[in-house]
This record gives structure tokens, C-alpha cells and sequence, in this order.
């Protein structure tokens, strides 16, 4: 009859695989992925990059509520035709019909496109 292995490695396995799991939970605990997808100090900063953006697009309507006097409009990085429709409430269509030369696939900051006549 072979030998059979002795009840010492037949605990073996289970009490590794054990182990394991322990260190996992610990791993996962400390790293925040069981409390909500982020730890303390992440959540908050960002929460806080969430604040700035905000104030960044803050600012820029800011400087799109001041430009509309003379009818036109100077570009912001980051605008499409329709985020300067849907802010100076007119249409895509008119705009690109005050503006033939317009490509609205490439637009550049700083420059100026009309938004009435």
C-alpha cells in the first residue's frame, strides 16, 4: 500500500488558501475598494477637482455671458457649435449661417464667430 500523506499536509491547502483570503481582505480594505471605490483622501480630492472643473466652466460662461453685447462670440477651449447654441440660446443652423466660413469640426480658441446680425 503507497504511502498516503499524513493529516499535516492534508491541512495544508486549506489553511493556505485561508491565508490568502485574510490577506486579500486586508489588501482590499486598506486600499478602499470595499468602502466605496475610494479611500478618505481620494474621495476628497476628488471631490475637490470635481469643485475646480466646476469653477473652470463657471468662469467660462462667465466670459460667454460678457462677450454676447456685440452679437459675436470669442471661442473657449473646449466649445462645440452646440454648447455656444445651447449657452447663447441660437440655433446651430444660425450660426452657421452668419458664419459660412466656419468649420465647426474645427474650432479654435480665440476666434471670434458672429451670433446675430
Amino acid at each position: 500500500m503507497p504511502d498516503s500523506p499524513g493529516p499535516n499536509l492534508r491541512l495544508l491547502a486549506p489553511v493556505a488558501v485561508g491565508v490568502f483570503a485574510v490577506a486579500l481582505l486586508i489588501v482590499l480594505i486598506t486600499s478602499g475598494a470595499l468602502s466605496g471605490g475610494a479611500s478618505n483622501e481620494s474621495a476628497g480630492s476628488a471631490s475637490s477637482s470635481a469643485e475646480r472643473q466646476g469653477e473652470r466652466s463657471e468662469g467660462r460662461r462667465g466670459r460667454r455671458e460678457r462677450s454676447t453685447g456685440s452679437g459675436s462670440y470669442k471661442i473657449q477651449a473646449g466649445d462645440t457649435l452646440g454648447s455656444i447654441a445651447g449657452d447663447k440660446e441660437v440655433s446651430v443652423e444660425r450660426i452657421q449661417e452668419l458664419n459660412p466660413q466656419l468649420d465647426p469640426q474645427a474650432l479654435s480658441a480665440g476666434q471670434r464667430i458672429r451670433l446675430r446680425e
